[in-house]
C-alpha cells in the first residue's frame, strides 16, 4: 500500500511549524492517523512531538562549532542537508514500514534548497521510491503579499520550487488572521489575478514594458490559497 507525505516548504518564518501543528491537530480530531518529521537542522522548539528529527542525524550549530569546517549559518544548514541526502538510511529506519502513513516533513527555509541544490529533489526521489505519494505545500507569509511586486516575489519563489522538485503542489497564504479588513480586501485580488490590474498598481514602480510584459505571463502561472 502506499504512503503519503507533504513537504511543508517555504522561507523562514512563513508559519510552516504552525501549519504542522494545525494539520496535525485537525487530523487526529478526524480520527486519522499523521505524524510529522523535522527537517531543519536549526530548529529550535516544537509544539507537537515529531516521529523523526533530523537533528538526531546532525545539527547546524554543531557543524557552525567544528573549527575545521568554518561554515556560517546558511552553509552549515546547506552541509547539513547535504549530510542528510548522503543518508537517506537513517530517515529510512526512522519512518519504519507501516502502511497507509500520511506525514508531514517540516522543511528548512533556505530558498537554495530548492533551486540549484539537488538535495531536495533527491528527497523526492528517495520519498518515490519507497512508495510515497508525495506533495509539496508552499507558504507565503500574506503580511509581505499586500502589493503587487511582493506578490510577483513570492509566487516566483513558489514556481521555482514547483519546477524543481516536479510534484503536485498547493500554495498557501498564511497569518490571514493578522491581516487588517481593509488589507484582507486588497489581497484577494491575487486569488485570481486580474494581470491588467496587477500591472496598473504597479505603474508608478515597474517601469519597464519589457517586464510588465514578463509579469503577465508569470503571475498567471501560480495560483494561491487563503489560509489564517
Amino acid at each position: 500500500m502506499p504512503r503519503y507525505a507533504q513537504l511543508v516548504m517555504g522561507p523562514a518564518g512563513s508559519g510552516k511549524s504552525t501549519y504542522c501543528s494545525t494539520m496535525l491537530q485537525h487530523c487526529e480530531a478526524l480520527g486519522r492517523a499523521v505524524q510529522v518529521v523535522n527537517l531543519d537542522p536549526a530548529a529550535e522548539l516544537f509544539s507537537y512531538p515529531v516521529m523523526a528529527d533530523i537533528r538526531e542525524l546532525i545539527e547546524v550549530n554543531d557543524v557552525m562549532e567544528d573549527d575545521s569546517l568554518r561554515f556560517g549559518p546558511n552553509g552549515g544548514l546547506v552541509f547539513c542537508m547535504e549530510y542528510f541526502a548522503n543518508n537517506f538510511n537513517w530517515l529510512e529506519e526512522s519512518l519504519g514500514h507501516v502502511e497507509d502513513d500520511y506525514i508531514l516533513f517540516d522543511c528548512p527555509g533556505q530558498i537554495e534548497l530548492y533551486t540549484h541544490l539537488p538535495v531536495m529533489k533527491q528527497l523526492v526521489e528517495q520519498l518515490q521510491q519507497w512508495e510515497f505519494r508525495v506533495c509539496g505545500v508552499f507558504l507565503v507569509d500574506s503580511q509581505f503579499m499586500v502589493e503587487s511586486f511582493k506578490f510577483i516575489s513570492g509566487i516566483l519563489a513558489a514556481l521555482s520550487a514547483m519546477i524543481s522538485l516536479e510534484i503536485p503542489q498547493i500554495n498557501i497564504m498564511t497569518k490571514m488572521d493578522l491581516l487588517s479588513k481593509k488589507a484582507k480586501k486588497e489581497i484577494e485580488k491575487y486569488l485570481d489575478p486580474d494581470m491588467y490590474s496587477m500591472i496598473e498598481d504597479s505603474t508608478n514602480i515597474l517601469k519597464s514594458k519589457r517586464f510588465k510584459k514578463l509579469t503577465k505571463s508569470i503571475c498567471g502561472l501560480v495560483c494561491i490559497l487563503l489560509f489564517n
